[in-house]
């Protein structure tokens, strides 16, 4: 007998919302897509046909590439409702968890939240997928913040692995707790971090976007060939491992040089080290050959940490028929 799945919801009925609600149909769970706006009655029916064709899509894509059996999509569509704003209350009190997900303004985060609270019950988990703003601005919009943090999905987000989690002060440690589980339930790799502008990822790839986009300003290279350097050179290698972690593989000194170098010739602000690099240089944390750096080594068998890494950079590489010819 199936065990009986959570039932979700998405408040927000755009790419996002729908994102989500895919995510968890395909891994079982009841889901309804929640739309408050005041709409006529045909506006209604046709953003819920819009939606809907938009999943069923997706799943015929998933299908196409052996990620779901053709035979499944209609069960999977079936787990999937939409409710507007007269069926909103009765939506919202069925949810476990409630994902919001409306347009990017305090005034529509505020509406939306002020809506939901008022019809979800007091259990019900509420998380912001919001991009740009930290849980501590949105708290004080929901009823008993407690039960609230944010939860940034990144797109494409019924495939994308990660869900970044940002507890605002007054998040309960269950609540936090409660929707780690859950997400990991269907597949996704949730991490915690302190609510900061940007999360992780969409701070660590500002930079990097800005630079990219600043090379070709510059006239450093194509943007064919830079994205080309991108994909073939920095996305596989942290595919495997992560920027800390690559910073010990190689050594922090090597960082540390580099950034003294590009600092002087290009910008000095810009590519200044941060001062953990500089204390860890002094304190001989330079990764690997050192036996600490940003991670603890010590008791680590370090030949076979390496070749466990580098075996799945030779899977990866295999996969995109990337592996160095060999002529006899």
């Amino acid at each position: 007998m199936a065990t009986e799945r959570a039932p979700i919801g998405a408040l927000g009925a755009g790419r996002m919302g729908r994102g989500i609600a895919l995510a968890f149909a395909y891994a079982g769970h009841p889901v309804t897509l929640i739309d408050i706006k005041e709409r006529p009655a045909a506006a209604v029916a046709a953003l819920a046909a819009d939606a809907r064709a938009e999943i069923e899509r997706d799943l015929r894509f998933l299908a196409s590439v052996d990620a779901l059996a053709t035979e499944d999509i209609a069960s999977v569509m079936a787990l999937v409702s939409f409710a507007g704003r007269a069926e909103a209350p009765a939506a919202l009190a069925a949810c476990d968890v409630l994902f919001e997900g409306v347009p990017e303004t305090l005034a529509a985060k505020a509406d939306g939240f002020a809506f939901a609270g008022a019809h979800v019950r007091p259990d019900c988990i509420i998380a912001s997928t919001t991009s740009t703003m930290d849980a501590e601005m949105l708290a004080p919009m929901i009823p008993d913040p407690s039960r609230f943090l944010n939860a940034h999905w990144l797109n494409p987000a019924h495939l994308m692995p990660l869900v970044e989690l940002s507890p605002s002060r007054e998040t309960a440690p269950e609540v936090l707790a409660r929707l780690r589980d859950l997400l990991t339930g269907i597949g996704k790799v949730p991490v915690v971090c302190r609510s900061s502008p940007g999360y992780i990822v969409p701070r660590i790839q500002a930079l990097a976007m800005n630079e990219a986009a600043r090379m070709v300003e510059e006239g450093v290279a194509t943007a064919e060939d830079i994205d080309t350097a991108v994909r073939v050179g920095f996305g596989l290698r942290f595919a495997v491992l992560g920027l800390l972690e690559f910073i010990d593989w190689g050594g922090g000194d090597i960082l540390h040089h580099a950034s003294g170098f590009l600092s002087e010739r290009l910008d000095p602000v810009r590519f200044a080290a941060p001062a953990i690099i500089g204390d860890n240089m002094r304190e001989a944390r330079r990764g690997l050959r050192d036996g600490v750096g940003f991670y603890d080594y010590a008791g680590t068998d370090v030949a076979a940490y390496r070749n466990a890494r580098l075996a799945d950079f030779v899977t990866m590489l295999k996969q995109r028929g990337l592996m160095p010819r060999r002529s006899m």
